[in-house]
């Protein structure tokens, strides 16, 4: 059992030349030992194909940030619009804080503004559902299609 256990962490260990992982079995070692054969200009050793799978999936992961952002508004905005008995200050702050997120997703991500439309499209869709849920209305009182322009949902004034 210790000679397993030291085996073990000496795979670990830093400055250890590491075991080369196979992408599916140990995602950490992979991207460690992905990121030193880059650094080390060893091109021809990296398992390109999986690579380029995870670097697409970052560039996915800042679409679904700002997804997520434009949704949380838009669900507060949809509750706003259709329950103003009980618009509070708490939806107002809640929009404020995803419209900081999606301006600053967007500045370090300039390449998604093509996207927004898209994104406030998918966005819309689970607003909806999730407004609905909340609220108890019928998720039929809510608009088919986003009834938000980019300008509504990062500029509209929510005074109470």
């Amino acid at each position: 059992m210790a000679e397993q256990s030291k085996e073990f962490h000496a795979d670990l260990a830093p400055g250890d030349e590491p075991v080369r992982a196979e992408y599916e079995r140990d995602f950490y070692s992979w991207s460690i030992e992905q990121a030193r054969l880059l650094r080390e200009g060893r091109h021809d050793a990296l398992d390109r194909d999986n690579l380029a799978e995870e670097i697409e999936s970052l560039g996915r992961e800042q679409f679904n940030k700002l997804v997520s952002a434009l949704r949380v508004a838009m669900l507060h905005m949809l509750k706003w619009d259709h329950q103003p008995p009980l618009r509070s200050r708490s939806w107002v702050l809640s929009i404020e804080e995803q419209r900081l997120e999606i301006v600053d997703v967007l500045a370090d991500n300039p390449g998604l503004k093509p996207r927004i439309n898209e994104a406030i499209a998918r966005a819309y869709r689970r607003a909806r559902i999730e407004a609905a849920k909340e609220t108890g209305l019928d998720e039929a009182t809510f608009p088919a299609t986003c009834p938000y322009s980019f300008d509504d949902i990062t500029k509209r004034s929510f005074a109470r």
